[in-house]
């Protein structure tokens, strides 16, 4: 297993069908973990790079209605 993380700044408040997807997403075989700071709109998710690429990630955030703007450089 190859753990990587991900953040992307978003756009908009998730409404609560955007959340219940999210949950969705949670549960795709190589996901390990999503939060939220509602504060700061930015959406942080770990995974696993050997099942999951980030650009799939991306895909699935924005396919549960998130709004994503950029992808944030993480040192």
């Amino acid at each position: 297993m190859t753990q990587f993380e991900a953040a992307y700044r978003y756009a908009g408040v998730p409404d609560e069908a955007v959340m219940r997807a999210l949950d969705s997403v949670r549960e795709v075989y190589g996901m390990r973990r999503v939060t939220i700071s509602e504060r700061e709109r930015i959406i942080r998710v770990e995974f696993d790079a050997s099942r999951l690429k980030e650009p799939v990630v991306a895909g699935l955030l924005r396919g549960a209605g998130m709004d994503l703007t950029e992808r944030l450089i993480l040192a």
